[in-house]
Order: structure tokens, then sequence, then C-alpha cells
């Protein structure tokens, strides 16, 4: 087994890399202190462990996350797959399609890093979470570079000691604010995210009322139009409106027919000749018409003989 741990003494850090063979490093020191190197992984998940380093404790982290890895995918889900990008100032977990930083391990807060000889696709580390100062174990499954990123790490520590010898111990206060400024440029990219969600959640709720306020098929209610003095027209089929009003006065009834002053404009009563009667016209003029209807009937008993 491979595996790498890091001891503070006096203050300082030591960077202790030891292996059953000699190692020669991969990468030149420019990849990894000037750019990173990426690799591919499946990442099984983390869980907290009570002790920085040691084998038996990764092995047991391993065991719990296998099992935990084994309900999962019995029950139809897929181990997430990741990008690492290991460089001297840490390993970065990403999403490999969007880029998205998932966890960002600085590499001064890693105490132990480890491959499993008994199995090798699975290669582990362990680091002090920045927030809870607990040490979370991160768990990985890689078919074919699981001892190579174990290297990869190693060699990025043994860059870093280097670095630190020869700066006098001045890098590191450089290296802690680097770090700082990384982690609130993770922290600015989630608030980032949750914001853009929070305004497209915002969105479709307007949308949503927007649908719900103007219902289709609503009729709006219109008041009735009126003529040029202002009234209601007439409709044979309505129902009578009430009695109209002008500026609070009630208007006076029209009257009926029946009702009506039966007199034209000279005073006299019109003339109805359907009802005519014995007693409707002056002695002279009613001796006149007695006297063509006796002339009128002869004539007409006449004409019917002939």
């Amino acid at each position: 087994m491979y595996v790498h741990s890091i001891i503070k003494i006096g203050g300082l850090i030591q960077y202790c890399i030891y292996s059953v063979t000699d190692k020669t490093w991969m990468h030149t020191p420019e990849a990894l202190s000037k750019h990173y190197i990426p690799y591919n992984a499946k990442f099984l998940g983390s869980t907290e462990v009570e002790q920085p380093k040691g084998t038996e404790v990764v092995r047991d982290a391993v065991r719990k996350l296998k099992f935990a890895r084994h309900i999962k995918k019995s029950e139809g889900q897929k181990i997430p797959k990741v990008e690492l990008q290991i460089s001297i100032y840490g390993v970065k977990i990403l999403e490999p399609k969007s880029k998205e930083v998932q966890h960002n391990c600085q590499l001064h807060r890693i105490s132990f890093c480890a491959d499993d000889k008994t199995d090798k696709r699975i290669f582990t580390f362990i680091c002090k979470d920045s927030e809870s100062n607990k040490h979370l174990c991160y768990v990985f499954d890689s078919e074919k570079c699981a001892e190579e990123i174990t290297l990869t790490i190693g060699q990025a520590f043994d860059l870093a000691y280097r670095k630190f010898l020869e700066s006098g111990g001045k890098d590191v206060e450089t290296r802690k604010q680097i770090a700082g400024m990384q982690k609130r440029i993770q922290d600015l990219e989630t608030e980032n995210m949750e914001l853009k969600n929070k305004v497209q959640d915002l969105e479709n709720q307007l949308r949503i009322t927007q649908v719900s306020s103007s219902p289709a098929g609503s009729v709006t209610a219109k008041s009735p139009s009126t003529d040029i003095f202002d009234m209601v027209p007439f409709s044979p089929i309505s129902q009578q409106s009430p009695t109209p009003t002008r500026n609070g006065t009630q208007l006076p009834p029209v009257p009926s027919r029946s009702t009506e002053i039966k007199r034209d404009l000279f005073g006299a009563e019109p003339f109805d000749p359907f009802n005519c009667g014995a007693g409707d016209f002056p002695p002279d003029i009613q001796s006149k018409l007695d006297e063509m209807q006796k002339m009128f009937v002869p004539k007409l008993y006449s004409l019917l003989l002939l």
C-alpha cells in the first residue's frame, strides 16, 4: 500500500511519504504548481472518522461507504462520476459536465492519503473540514488510476513542502490567503447558483399567477348604453324598468291611451266613424241623413230585383 501522511512538529509541517517500493514522480513540477492534473473517478462519498490518519481508519470508512453504496445501487441509483483536479493547492472535486465545484479540499488540510491494495480500484484521503473541523474520509473508485491518483497527490505534497523550505516559511501565509480566496470564490459560486434558482422559481410563480388571474372565457360586465338624451333604449322583450329619474327628481308617468283627453286642438271631440249613434249629429244634419237613407233603400232593392 502506498501511503502519505502529514506530521506537525514544533509548528512546522513535515510531509512524510513512504512506499513499499521506490516511486518516481509522474508529472513535471510546473504541471502541479502552475496548473493541475485532472482525473475521472466515481465518488462513493465521504464519512466522518475519529482519527486524522491510519490504514485501519480508512479501511473502516471504505467498508462503510461500500455497504451504503451497495444499498443505493440495489435501489437503482448509480455511483456519481466526478472530476478530480490535483495541484499544490489541493484537490478539487467537480461535476464533470458543468464543472461545478462540489468539494474543495485544501492541501494543508489533507492529513492522509492511500490506495487499497486489496481493491486496486479504491483510493482515499482524509481531510479536515474547514467549517466543522471534523475529519472526513473521501473514498473514490477508479478502475485504472487509483494508484496513479495517490502518487499525484503525494507529488503535490512533496512540491508544496519543497516550496515551503525554499521560501523559509514565508510562503505559508500566501498559501493561506490563496486558500481563503478560493474558499470565498466557491461560496460565491454556490450563492450565485442559489440566487439563479430563486429567480427562476419566482418567474415560474409569476407566470402561474398571471395565467390564473385572467381565465379564458371570462366576460366583463358592460353597463347598458344610452342615447344622446341619457336614456336607456327601449327593448320590447326587456322587463319593465323602474321609473327613471333626472337629477334626483322622479319624472311624471306617461298617461295611457284610455286616460288621454278626447278633444282635438279646437276643443271638439274627435270623430269616430265606428261609434255613431242617432244623437251624435245636429237635427238638420240628422234629417238630411234620414232622407237620404229613405231614398237609398228603395233604389238598392230595385237593383237587386233586376
